[in-house]
């Protein structure tokens, strides 16, 4: 029931355009939580921040008895006031928290289609973090249980399905195929608050990985209860493409003032760090004492986080601002490492032309460019004498003509033929002059393969090192194969 076309990727992010029945949102964006008992920036004010679609809970209007008939009698969008596509949650948020509802799944899904919900949610089970195994799957038969009943129920809604199982990847995949067979508009990630709130993002990327290889490509994807703006460079790079944020309210009751890499407490800010309507218009003294002011100045940063990632997404860099952003906390760091360790998944989406591919970390030797570039060095077919060197300003270019081909070797792709000095993604690679560990070896690692695919071949290879290279064991192992000297 709901048309999603993508219109520009990068990674496994994308830039889509989702059309629901209240009319059309660009994706990747986020649903700012609406509460309507405690409406202190009303849905109909959400615009002016960047808003095109908002969520509210299902379970709180149905619970309130004025609030529940309001809607069931003008819509869901008379009783928020806006006309803006709205998605419904159905309290599994309260379950997790209070341990039970008072409402059943078909009941919170009749309701959610009576009111005229443009996304209705199951009652899914969202299981705790590291919980035994035995209740993960437990609660998993329960909440596709509840899938297949909401197939059944709602017909004239769009639906999410949830995918659920704690902190088991097997479980995670497991759910993800059986929500799919099933078929829905939107998939939804459940469950991850607590490691939001714990920052274990390693372990979010692996939940997030196990979901999306599972997941229909063509559907948007929605990780509940992401909304601080420091998760969505990593979030989206993976594939998410739908937020709720309640951070913006809930840290201003706090006194916390959000920023993009991170929270910081208002009573100890001196200076507002931003250039946002808020911080350009009112003292920290201000901001201190007004929940709500605190509250715009959140929404203003997260949006403005996400539009920097639909950016980074069309300009081709989402890779660089993940590096840039993860660096800012050790926790978030953990997570690019984590990603990078899927770097192979992620090569099939990436697109094969960029902008110039700049070096920022150790993260960096595993980017989905250089992987694909060392998948494709059995391109090269050599023969005769080949000189590999990695001194590309102190080699002698009469010594150059006595060879058939020349290889220079950039970190962290290793070995590339002069022809492509100027040349995607080598040739335009920027790297600083001394480069970390994990370049240097991954680059030997690819010079090693370059030699390994041509051991058959009438070739004779000579690799040339300058001292920086000399204490790495891969040129002990690249002697097996060629004539290695240093370059003094």
């Amino acid at each position: 029931m709901l048309e999603f076309e993508i219109r520009h990727k990068d990674l496994m992010g994308r830039i889509g355009k989702l059309r629901t029945p209240h009319g059309s949102i660009e994706t990747p964006t986020i649903m700012p939580v609406i509460n309507p008992n405690l409406m202190s920036i009303g849905a109909k004010d959400m615009k002016m921040y960047g808003a095109e679609m908002l969520i509210t809970n299902a379970y709180i209007i149905y619970r309130k008895a004025d609030l529940r008939e309001a809607a069931v009698k003008n819509g869901i969008h008379s009783l928020l006031r806006c006309e803006m596509p709205i998605m419904t949650d159905s309290g599994s948020y309260q379950l997790y928290e209070y341990k039970d509802v008072e409402v059943g799944n078909s009941e919170i899904l009749n309701f959610q289609q009576s009111i005229g919900s443009d996304v209705c949610v199951p009652l899914d089970i969202p299981t705790p973090p590291y919980a035994k195994i035995e209740r993960a799957r437990d609660d998993l038969e329960v909440t596709m249980r509840r899938m297949q009943e909401a197939r059944r129920i709602v017909r004239n809604n769009p639906l999410a399905g949830v995918v659920q199982g704690s902190t088991f990847v097997d479980l995670r995949a497991e759910s993800a195929k059986r929500v799919a067979a099933l078929g829905f508009d939107v998939y939804a990630i459940g469950g991850v608050v607590p490691l939001l709130a714990s920052y274990t993002f390693d372990k979010l990327v692996d939940i997030i990985v196990a979901s999306k290889r599972n997941l229909p490509q063509n559907a948007p994807v929605h990780l509940f209860g992401a909304g601080h703006p420091m998760i969505f460079p990593l979030a989206v790079a993976l594939g998410c493409d739908l937020f709720d944020s309640a951070a913006y309210a809930l840290y201003a009751k706090g006194k916390r003032y959000i920023t993009s890499d991170g929270t910081r407490k208002v009573e100890d800010l001196q200076y507002l760090p931003c250039a946002c309507p808020v911080c350009s218009s009112y003292s920290v003294k201000e901001l201190k004492e007004d929940v709500d002011l605190l509250a715009a100045h959140n929404l203003w940063v997260t949006f403005e986080e996400m539009r920097i990632v639909k950016q980074s997404i069309v300009e081709r860099n989402l890779w660089e601002l993940c590096e840039r952003r993860c660096r800012a906390y050790p926790a978030l760091l953990n997570g690019l490492k984590q990603m990078a360790k899927y770097s192979a998944l992620i090569e099939r989406y990436d697109p094969g032309t960029k902008h110039p591919f700049f070096y920022l970390g150790e993260s960096s030797a595993y980017r989905p460019e250089v992987l694909r570039y060392s998948n494709r060095l059995d391109r090269f077919t050599l023969s005769g004498n080949v000189l590999i060197t990695t001194n590309l300003k102190e080699t002698d270019i009469t010594e150059e003509e006595q060879f058939d081909h020349v290889f220079f070797v950039k970190p962290p792709f290793g070995p590339y033929p002069a022809e492509l000095s100027e040349s995607y993604p080598v040739g335009q690679a920027e790297i600083p002059a001394e480069v970390d560990n994990e370049a240097r070896t991954v680059a030997l690692q690819n010079v090693l393969k370059l030699l390994e695919l041509n051991k058959n071949r009438n070739v004779k290879f000579v690799f040339r090192y300058d001292r920086c290279w000399e204490d790495y064991p891969l040129v002990e192992e690249i002697k097996r194969y060629a004539e290695v000297g240093r370059e003094d």
